[in-house]
């Protein structure tokens, strides 16, 4: 029987939604090996392939008005040598510009410097939005873009709200969101860390959503391509 919910496939429809059900439910490849009964391998394909489908959904990236938390995090392995913290070596700098409706962008940058996070910022963030951040840098000169409401808490000095509704406690949630559920994969190539990441960001703005369904219906209407 022809699978429609994945071109040329020798994975039958009901192997198909076991693993799309433990796609859903964030299963390893290994759990969801055992629900489907077909090989870790062929799981890994079709995770693939779900992964590159999220990379094409629409994300949150139009400019908006809004209230918006702006922070960065650093993914990579555990301890490195040299510094840690914002400089830390060996590790993946990810920008994430949180919008309290409960959505969050996320993009891979490059460094933390104010032109950097900056231009982001811009390109997301309407010039009447208010803007929280933490006391770093590379947010100084948000007013002078004519961000005028831009308020800042100090980390540095253990200030994490000042109970006013200035906090980026949304944005820290994210960060420990993806790191949680990414430890599992117990190390992640760099060449994928993206589609992770994206994945991650897709989950976390559709909690809400059944999962198992919206990729049933979608793959129904647009089959999947396995490499």
């Amino acid at each position: 029987m022809v699978n429609k919910y994945v071109h040329r496939s020798k994975i039958s429809e009901a192997k198909f939604r076991l693993v799309v059900k433990g796609f859903s439910l964030d299963l390893t490849a290994t759990q969801t090996s055992a629900l489907a009964g077909i090989s870790r391998n062929a799981v890994n394909r079709l995770y693939l392939a779900i992964r590159r489908r999220i990379a094409k959904y629409n994300r949150p990236t139009d400019l908006a008005v809004g209230e918006f938390e702006a922070d960065e995090s650093y993914f990579g392995a555990r301890r490195v040598k040299g510094k840690r913290g914002r400089g830390a070596s060996g590790k993946t700098i990810v920008f994430g510009l949180y919008k309290r409706d409960g959505k969050v962008y996320t993009e891979i940058v490059p460094d933390v410097k104010s032109k950097t996070l900056q231009e982001i910022i811009r390109g997301r963030a309407s010039i009447e939005s208010v803007i929280h951040t933490d006391g770093w840098r590379g947010y100084d000169g948000l007013v002078d873009l004519g961000y005028e409401k831009h308020f800042r808490v100090d980390h540095g000095n253990d200030e994490f709200s000042k109970g006013n509704g200035n906090h980026i406690n949304g944005i820290e949630s994210f960060w420990g969101y993806a790191k949680h559920r990414l430890i599992k994969f117990k190390g992640i190539p760099k060449k994928d860390f993206q589609l992770h990441l994206l994945e991650s960001e897709f989950r976390f703005n559709n909690r809400e959503l059944d999962l198992y369904k919206f990729f049933l219906q979608d793959f129904r209407k647009n089959p999947l391509s396995v490499s």
